[in-house]
């Protein structure tokens, strides 16, 4: 390597490891050595900046959007959207996002009356126009009823709040309710559970990846795939148009059903 540094100036770098069987990447990182640390320096930042954007978006932003973020921050190395990729490959832990709360439910699906104890879950529902949609439910357990529902184009905290609004506005529910949902960022938001502290809920989370603590909610989005979405091809949400005979609309009707027809309401508890 001493060789070929010093015929650097004298000759053409190529050239010269060619004549002496030396890679040239092998020169250049010999010459151009890291200071020790540097990379993991920079990924210790780099995680600490992607997992302040990713809970400040909710946790719907993915390394694109994420990437593009970081390029504003006007950081001192470059960030490309692959290396933004791996450090998102690595696992998180979910006590990052939200480590409180407690499963009050218990797994206890029985009630003594309505507006006792409801389930919160949210499901995908792909279209061909406007791709994947989510569907945004919330059941009483008192009747198996769907209280409120909520159609979006993206799975955020405002699509969980509007179904929360519309259950509230139908069932006009006193205080201390409970509200279980699992442990999904829409849910563990700083604003969906100042609203529901606002409003006097109880909320209940699932354990970590446990979709049995929420029964009866999976159970009611599980029967509506199979009964109606995985036989249907949407074209595209309709959003905010009840009355389309697309997606919005055909699902309303199912979600009607459900909650109107008597031989159904045993179905959602398991």
């Amino acid at each position: 390597m001493n060789v070929v540094a010093s015929q650097a100036q004298h000759h053409n770098i190529k050239k010269v490891c060619q004549v002496l069987g030396i890679g040239r990447s092998s020169y250049y990182f010999s010459t151009h050595k890291r200071p020790a640390g540097r990379l993991k320096n920079q990924n210790r930042l780099l995680r600490q900046e992607i997992t302040r954007i990713y809970h400040e978006q909710d946790g719907i932003y993915g390394a694109p959007k994420i990437s593009a973020e970081l390029k504003k921050l006007d950081l001192p190395f470059q960030v490309s959207e692959k290396r933004v990729q791996r450090i998102m490959k690595r696992p998180y832990k979910t006590d990052a996002v939200y480590n409180g709360g407690e499963n009050l439910l218990k797994r206890d699906f029985s009630t003594t009356k309505i507006n006792e104890k409801w389930v919160s879950d949210l499901t995908s529902i792909h279209t061909i126009r406007d791709g994947w949609c989510y569907l945004a439910s919330i059941m009483d357990l008192a009747t198996n009823k769907m209280i409120g529902w909520r159609f979006s184009k993206t799975m955020d905290r405002a699509c969980v709040l509007s179904a929360l609004h519309q259950a509230i506005t139908t069932q006009r529910p006193a205080k201390n309710v409970i509200l279980h949902s699992d442990r999904g960022s829409q849910y563990t938001s700083h604003e969906y559970r100042e609203e529901l502290f606002q409003q006097g809920f109880r909320q209940s989370f699932s354990a970590k990846g446990c979709p049995y603590d929420n029964a009866p909610i999976e159970s009611f989005h599980a029967i509506l795939k199979k009964e109606i979405v995985y036989r249907t091809i949407f074209t595209s949400s309709c959003e905010g148009n009840p009355s389309s005979p697309d997606l919005v609309g055909q699902t309303h009707l199912t979600l009607e059903f459900y909650t109107c027809s008597p031989s159904r309401l045993g179905l959602f508890v398991l």
